[in-house]
């Protein structure tokens, strides 16, 4: 069986988990079965049909695994919100749809050479995705030659939510930007950048790198120095963990010295331990994950009085665990999870963005919640396998840079919620509710696309 073909039987089993999801949602909200269901299963397999024709014909050798992976996500992320909110998971469709959409522009854009990408990286940090890959069609590495373009657009949109009258603080931290009608998480774009930066910078000095001389570790330093600014400016730990991160990935990858991935671990640390002294968000996000429960009530910064700690800090993570553990072995069923409280106040805050794994986890308990990371590991293997498969060194360093930070971000933010790392405001990729995380991320599958096809190509 070809990729193509294997790719389009993983969409058809897709479509069907998203039927099964909703009708179980409706039967057990409604008591009866709804052929919306059907209708929605249908849909969401011919918005994937219009995925696989464009790969078919703009990336026929490319990985047959990566997009129904993907659709499988998507899937379990709108069937969770419809179930917390109908218009919300209405909202979701609606971005993964163009999500797919530019899935399919970034190929068509792309189909001869990714490469081109590299001349116009600035544009694409801060225009319109989709207009400005439109604009790239002939050669995607070209992005290599622009690589200081993409780091500067990467730091500027990682500090864009810290501007005044621009940013918006949300739960304590600064990571959504708002202008007029239109709000979105610049970090996620930034990311991208990023890698787009970091795999053309590493490729051309990854020879001077790996020698080790003090004089070629400025960069290494810089970043740091970014990342460390991230978490002032931000009060974040999470977006800075990320991208740095990423930034120890791709190096070592390009330089295979095991040596700077310590010492950025070290520089790291330092500077998280010196700005946790200094930044009381960060002290109470650490906090709380080491303590989320007292036996003695303590200052509430949130209403000025003594309270127990899982009453007000650490309430949200506390309701989240408790989440979990409700879910026990196979869950309660979609659709028969409880989230709201006898008067309908919610009873985990944010539990569409930062707390979908514990509504997926309660619901489908821990085989489902093994199955859903089961799929992101899965969509990580492919992703390096790709990164190995590819021909030159730009398109190596790109592929693993993007499976890497895609494998980091939901280490995070499941980590977070499960009490493994600090907690953080980023997304569960593909799944959370919001829809710069969304498109990024259907960006982010289509240069793996890409990548892989040009590796699987016949010579």
């Amino acid at each position: 069986m070809s990729a193509r073909s294997r790719e389009l039987a993983g969409l058809i089993v897709a479509a069907l988990l998203a039927g099964l999801a909703l009708a179980s949602i409706t039967i057990a909200r409604d008591a009866e079965v709804s052929a919306s269901a059907v209708t929605w299963g249908a849909l969401f397999l011919a918005l994937y049909l219009v995925a696989h024709v464009v790969v078919r014909r703009t990336a026929p050798y490319a990985d047959g695994a990566l997009l129904p992976l993907a659709a499988v996500l998507t899937a379990f992320g709108i069937a969770s919100i419809y179930r917390l909110d109908a218009q919300d998971g209405g909202r979701q469709a609606v971005w993964v749809a163009i999500g797919v959409a530019v899935l399919c522009g970034t190929l068509i854009a792309l189909r001869h050479d990714y490469r081109v990408l590299e001349s116009y990286r600035y544009l694409f940090g801060v225009a319109v995705l989709c207009g400005t890959l439109i604009a790239l069609r002939n050669d995607y590495r070209v992005l290599e030659s622009y690589r200081y373009l993409f780091g500067v657009a990467a730091v500027a949109l990682l500090l864009l939510p810290s501007v005044p009258g621009v940013g918006e603080r949300v739960n304590g931290v600064k990571l959504w930007v708002s202008v007029g009608p239109l709000q979105f998480q610049p970090g996620e774009v930034a990311k991208l950048c990023l890698i787009l930066f970091l795999a053309g910078y590493l490729r051309e000095k990854r020879e001077v790198l790996a020698q080790g001389r003090l004089k070629d570790l400025g960069p290494l330093v810089a970043i740091w120095g970014a990342a460390m600014l991230v978490i002032v400016q931000t009060n974040d730990l999470g977006s800075a963990l990320l991208n740095f991160g990423i930034f120890l990935a791709m190096l070592y990858v390009a330089t295979a010295r095991a040596a700077f991935v310590a010492a950025g671990l070290v520089l790291f640390l330092a500077g998280a331990a010196v700005l946790y002294n200094a930044i009381d968000h960060v002290q109470n996000r650490v906090t709380i994950w080491l303590h989320p429960w007292t036996d003695d009530r303590v200052y509430c910064a949130l209403n000025g009085k003594l309270e127990y700690r899982q009453d007000c800090a650490s309430y949200q993570l506390v309701k989240s665990l408790y989440s979990i553990a409700n879910g026990g072995f196979g869950g309660t069923g979609l659709g028969k999870g409880t989230f709201t409280s006898v008067d309908g106040t919610q009873l985990i805050p944010y539990l569409r963005t930062d707390f979908i794994f514990s509504a997926i986890a309660q619901e489908l308990g821990l085989v489902g919640a093994a199955a859903l990371l089961l799929v992101f590991m899965v969509f990580v293997v492919r992703g390096m396998r790709v990164a190995l498969q590819a021909r030159d060194g730009f398109s190596k360093l790109l592929a693993a840079g993007l499976t890497f930070g895609f494998a980091l971000q939901a280490f995070i933010i499941v980590g977070g919620v499960l009490r493994v790392v600090p907690l953080t405001g980023i997304t569960l990729p593909f799944v959370s509710y919001g829809g710069t995380s969304v498109v990024a991320n259907f960006v982010l599958l289509a240069l793996l696309l890409l990548v892989s096809n040009r590796a699987n190509t016949p010579r």
